[in-house]
């Protein structure tokens, strides 16, 4: 096989959960460059049909978007049937939707974020989208690849998957440290997990020529504060954040037939930050 044509992603459709969000998108634009039919799926319906009739257009493809609660098994099940209506396939999942928790300030003299205040409320809705939402879905459109006996299933962890998050770069002079902001705890719980249902998925479904991999992106720069971006940035050996471009490659790889090789595997694409 040629290396073109191991990136060629041509006639493939490929579900993304988050798909109207700032990485979404990317993961779709990928999948289009490559003459695949990318499928956002968000709770979002307006941006997911606006941002799929942009891909479709841009680049000559089947694009859709389709209103999916994906914390609801039945809402995932007609999703499914509806992809399958219109393509008749589905060759690829990403499991790319997940809350994230910013880290706020002090509110009402009560930091919300802090482990000790965190709200079981919070708790719930995170796992529910970020783990339990990758689960279902793995489960109802993995059955279906297995079946088929095909498919592809990308989940998108983080370098938080692998290393606990540094508190130190959202810490604020002058406050107490009841009072410090620092990133919640369903963040890295949520991606931790991914890795773990990455590797149970892969070896159950191997037999069925279903792969499942994971990557571990660091984090994206928007248009975060400085002192944050110089924090963070001193603890990355790029000295940098990614733009939100850069993981177009390594999910390229992840999801075509340049991984054929590969299930079970966790791809850190994090600047060299959990190296250290």
């Amino acid at each position: 096989m040629t290396l073109n044509k191991l990136f060629d992603l041509s006639g493939r459709v490929a579900i993304i959960t988050g798909g109207a969000g700032l990485l979404g998108v990317q993961h779709a634009e990928v999948i289009a460059e490559s003459g695949g039919h990318p499928v956002l799926i968000d709770i979002n319906e307006k941006e997911s049909l606006q941002k799929a009739k942009v891909i479709s257009k841009k680049y000559n493809v089947n694009s859709m978007g389709i209103k999916t609660n994906i914390t609801i098994k039945s809402e995932i099940k007609s999703m499914l049937e509806t992809v399958l209506e219109k393509y008749g396939r589905i060759d690829i999942l990403i499991n790319n939707a997940a809350n994230d928790p910013k880290v706020k300030d002090n509110d009402d003299n009560k930091v919300w974020t802090r482990f000790e205040n965190f709200p079981l409320e919070n708790w719930n809705q995170d796992i529910a989208v970020g783990l339990t939402g990758a689960f279902l879905c793995t489960q109802i459109i993995g059955s279906e690849m297995a079946k088929r006996r095909t498919g592809v299933i990308l989940n998108i962890s983080s370098d938080l998957g692998l290393i606990a998050p540094d508190q130190r770069i959202y810490a604020k002079d002058g406050l107490p440290d009841e009072k410090q902001p620092v990133k919640p705890v369903s963040y890295p719980v949520i991606k931790s997990a991914l890795i773990g249902l990455t590797r149970y998925s892969a070896t159950y479904w191997a037999d069925k020529n279903v792969r499942v991999n994971a990557i571990c992106p660091g984090g994206v720069q928007t248009d975060q504060p400085k002192d944050f971006l110089e924090k963070l940035s001193y603890r990355i050996p790029m000295s940098r954040m990614a733009r939100k471009d850069e993981y177009k490659g390594a999910i390229l790889f992840l999801i075509s037939d340049a991984s054929s090789y590969m299930t079970g595997a966790v791809l850190s694409v994090d600047g060299g930050r959990t190296c250290w």
